[in-house]
This record gives C-alpha cells, structure tokens and sequence, in this order.
C-alpha cells in the first residue's frame, strides 16, 4: 500500500519505518530540510530502540523516501498520516496550528488528484478535531467529504523506549471513521498486526488517547500515595502493588471502569475512608486519595440535579440497595439521593423485591432509620404500582426484572443511572447520568411537559 506521513518526528518517525517493514511504500513529509535529508540517507530522525536498523533497511529496499513537497506526497498515495505536534498552552489548550497547516496542504493537493483518499490522523486531537479538519480540506480543495475523501482518527500509543514494539504489537489497533470503505483499507493497512482491530465512531477513537494517558497519570499517582504509606508503615510497598496486580478479575480488570452511579455498600466507603485515615495518622498527603470520597459524592448531586431537571414531581425509584442481588442498604447511594429528593417535596414510591424492612435488622436498619426514618410509607413490592404513579423512573440497579422496562411502560421519564441497557429505542424520554443520548426514537425530541418549576440545586 501506498502511504505518506506528515511529520517526521517521534510519532511519524517510528510509523514509517514499521510500516516499512510491513511492506508498505512510505513517502514522508516534513518541513524540515535535515529531517528529510536524514530519511533519505538511510537515517531516523530520533533516538529510539530498534529505529536506526528498520530506517536503514527500509531506505535500502526503496520502501522508504523523504520529502518537503506536500503535493508530491499525497498524489503519490493512498493514505496520508497526520503525524505533527499539537503543543499544549499554558492553560491546557491544544495548538492545532501545525494540524491545519498540514490540512491545508492536503487539501491543496487533492484538487487535481481523481483517486479517493483517506486522511488519517494520528495525532494526539481533542474530540471534534477530525470535523475540522474535514471542513478544511473540503474549502481548499473543492472535494466533497465522504465522496472524494475522507478523514478516519487512528490515535497511537506508544511508549518512548518502546515504540517500535509497541507499533508491532499493539494490545488493539483503533480507527473512528464514518466511511466504510476507508473502515476496510485501514484493516488491509493493519492486517498484519496482532491485536484486535476496532473499528468505532470518530469522536471516541479522538477520545481514547486522553483517557488512557491520564488513567496511566492516575495509576503512577495512586502508586506512589500507596507508597508513601507503606514507607511511613515500615510496609514494602512493592511487594503490596504486585500483589495487587496479581487480581486480575477486580483490580486489574473492566469490572469497575463502567461510568454509571456513585459506590456504596459496607466496604468501599468504609475501607477507602480507613486508608485516608491512617495516611493523615502518618502524616502523609494523599491528594488522590482524599479526592475520592469528594468526587463519589459529586456523582451523588449530579443524580438529585438530573432527575430534578427533569420537572416532573412524582419520582419512582427502582432499586434501594446498593446493587442488584443484595437487600443491603449501608451507604447505598441512591438512599442519599431519596433522602435529597424527600427533603425538596417529591412525591416518591420505591421499589426493590430485595429489600422487605419487616427483615432488615441489625446496622443495616440503624443506617436505613437514621436517614430516612419513615421509609416504610415509601417502599412498595408492587413494581406495576409504582411505575404507574410515577412520572419519572431512576434505575439504579441492574436486575434482571427492569430488563423490558422500557417495552413494558412506554411514555414514561427514564433516568439511567446504571447504563441498563446499551441500546434505546423508547417512546418516552431516556437520560443516561454519565453518557450522551443513546434514544433512537423520535419520541425523544417532545419537549417534557413539566409540572414544578426549575430549582438550582
């Protein structure tokens, strides 16, 4: 395949020498006259583990060439890597001036060239970034987007030190892209790699680099708040992190990375509010740490906040206790929430067939009763009831019995605080807490007729 990549730094750099290798013809571009004449003598343009000898061996076999002229480049391929700096300002902004020069090049280029082509970015770009550039290319060339061309997110994640293994084995390889057909070059481009191939949406592929770059940031942090504690313990802070890596079916694993609701239950709150604990006993700071609870208890006003926007007085909630499967109500989120909403006048009904208060005993009820002391003029174990004398419903639990909720009680107000379902198609109005609007149907659009007026909370 024929390929060009603008830039001809770390990123660029590393993709055309494995690309190279994999086959490819690559033409890269850079505005830099040493960097081109690096490339083309056989040499890399950085300082990396194994780069020199895959530059040479590309520039031997005449897979690999060098150069400043842009429209040379891009006529000259199929696929055109965007491969540049995107400097961060003092204050967190992205400088995209090197992005939309390159896409003014391309699209300069593309005016007399007939074959389709596919623009991909590489760099590191905020969501939205790839429509911009699509514009772009669409004003300088006169090209029609999705016709002519088309513009795919295709993030990298390398490691300095490692790059070339990491661009060779990969845990996935992911494009965002709109268009099928460049969906399936991309895969041809990437067959040889191992790993999954993810196709997604454009804006997720854009998103993907941030998250996981600040996750690594969050992980080196949480790491060394540990080790602080265990230095102060005389606890050997390795030995405790390698075991806690050895679980790889909570700790080390998708279990509890899905945006959703605040936790509860007995030991999260308890367990975390300990370490914090024994940290300012050891007069440790553990900013991360400490920001834990805070954050928790901002998912919890975000909730009271969604289903108050929503204006409707009369609230069902449907699961009491922690999660699904459990009658257990110590810190259960959603009962700070009830108590928020009794507290501002809705009118509730609860339910959830796991919590019957004639049976709760012990510090389950002493928590349930100092919160909300008359529950039991609240709670019902008929689900019909309480969804048909509600307006609005908040799922807070995944059981399976809310599963066809949405089949069964069409019309209504949906709250989703637990992504129940991945899906919607519902003739009624759906909120998600923590994602976009998933609701594919019409009946989406109605305005909510409201029946209390809006309150800052």
């Amino acid at each position: 395949m024929r390929i060009s990549i603008f830039g001809m730094g770390y990123v660029g750099c590393v993709g055309a020498a494995c690309c190279a290798k994999l086959g490819h013809h690559v033409i890269g571009v850079d505005v830099s006259a040493h960097k081109v004449e690096l490339v083309n003598s056989g040499r890399p343009t950085i300082i990396e583990k194994d780069i020199e000898e895959l530059i040479r061996l590309a520039h031997e076999s005449g897979r690999l060439e060098a150069t400043g002229d842009s429209t040379y480049a891009v006529r000259g391929s199929e696929i055109s890597f965007i491969a540049v700096g995107t400097p961060s300002s003092r204050e967190g902004h992205l400088n995209l001036d090197y992005i939309f020069k390159v896409a003014s090049q391309i699209g300069e280029a593309l005016r007399e060239k007939e074959e389709f082509h596919i623009v991909a970015v590489r760099s590191t770009v905020l969501p939205g970034t790839n429509e911009k550039i699509g514009r772009m290319i669409e004003e300088v060339s006169g090209k029609k987007r999705g016709r002519d061309f088309t513009v795919v997110s295709n993030p990298e994640f390398l490691r300095e030190g490692t790059a070339v293994h990491d661009y060779l084995n990969p845990p996935f390889t992911l494009v965002g892209s709109d268009s099928e057909a460049a969906v399936e070059k991309m895969r041809r481009l990437y067959q040889d790699i191992p790993g999954e191939f993810i196709a997604t949406e454009i804006k997720v592929a854009e998103m993907m680099k941030y998250i996981n770059n600040t996750y690594h940031a969050l992980k080196i942090v949480f790491g060394n708040e540990v080790g602080n504690i265990c230095k102060a313990l005389d606890v050997d802070s390795h030995k405790v992190m390698e075991i806690f890596c050895k679980d790889t079916q909570l700790n080390i694993s998708p279990y509890y990375f899905k945006p959703g609701f605040a936790y509860g239950g007995s030991c999260l709150p308890k367990d975390s509010k300990a370490l914090r604990t024994l940290a300012r006993d050891c007069y440790v700071d553990v900013p991360v740490i400490d920001a834990i609870e805070e954050s928790n208890e901002i998912q919890k006003r975000n909730a009271v906040r969604l289903i108050m926007e929503m204006g409707r007085r009369k609230v069902g909630i449907l699961g009491l206790s922690f999660k699904a499967g459990t009658d257990d109500l110590r810190c259960s989120p959603i009962v700070d929430v009830v108590e928020t909403l009794l507290g501002k006048g809705f009118a509730l009904r609860i339910y959830d067939k796991n919590v019957k208060l004639s049976e709760i005993t012990g510090t389950n009820r002493d928590f349930i009763m100092a919160k909300i002391p008359h529950l039991q003029h609240f709670v019902y174990d008929d689900l019909d009831k309480v969804v048909s004398e509600s307006d609005v419903l908040v799922v807070t639990n995944k059981e399976a019995e809310f599963t066809d909720l949405l089949q069964r009680y069409p019309g209504k107000i949906i709250v989703d605080l637990v992504r129940m379902w991945q899906d919607v198609d519902y003739a009624g109005h759906y909120e998600g807490i923590s994602w976009g609007n998933i609701n594919t149907n019409g009946k989406q659009a109605d305005m909510i007729r409201k029946d209390m007026a809006g309150t800052e909370f």
